[in-house]
């Protein structure tokens, strides 16, 4: 949907048949995490992605995922990034500490990198709403990854 007619604009583009992308999964709630995996690469398959662009690795929890992404992300073999992962609240500060910090990370290493990275770890109170959402947010990861990817591919090309 074009804003202005006499402006170039760069629509949205889930196409990711010429694309290659990591994917980071926590081994800690290890359900809420293949079911995220599930709807991530499905949606990636969907969107005209081949296997063989894709490469999934795991790591114990979410705080061990950023420095995962960034040795992946360093090798200049992906376009785009996926973090997956619960972190699930229990009766201590700990949730918050993981949450936040596993964020900040995946934030830290996109802005170094320069590869998007899209944050697919759930932060939910209970698992019942994680096994609600993980579906979802999988699928949703997985556009974020391959529509960010598209867009800098675009502006790397564009001239004025």
């Amino acid at each position: 949907m074009s804003y202005y007619d006499n402006i170039l604009e760069f629509e949205p583009n889930l196409d990711g048949s010429d694309l290659r992308v990591g994917i980071v999964m926590s081994r800690f709630n290890i359900d809420i995490g293949e079911g995220l995996l599930s709807a991530c690469t499905a949606e990636l398959k969907k969107n005209g992605m081949q296997d063989s662009n894709i490469l999934i690795v795991t790591v114990p929890g979410a705080l061990e995922i950023p420095l995962t992404m960034k040795r992946m992300a360093m090798s200049d073999q992906f376009d785009a990034m996926i973090a997956l992962g619960a972190v699930i609240r229990g009766d201590t500060y700990h949730f918050e500490v993981v949450a936040n910090e596993s964020a900040r990370g995946l934030l830290m290493v996109q802005l170094e990198v320069e590869i998007p990275i899209a944050n697919g770890i759930l932060t939910t109170d209970n698992e019942d709403q994680a096994i609600a959402r993980m579906s979802t947010k999988g699928m949703e990861a997985a556009q974020v990854a391959l529509e960010v990817a598209n867009l800098h591919i675009r502006i790397d090309e564009f001239e004025i």
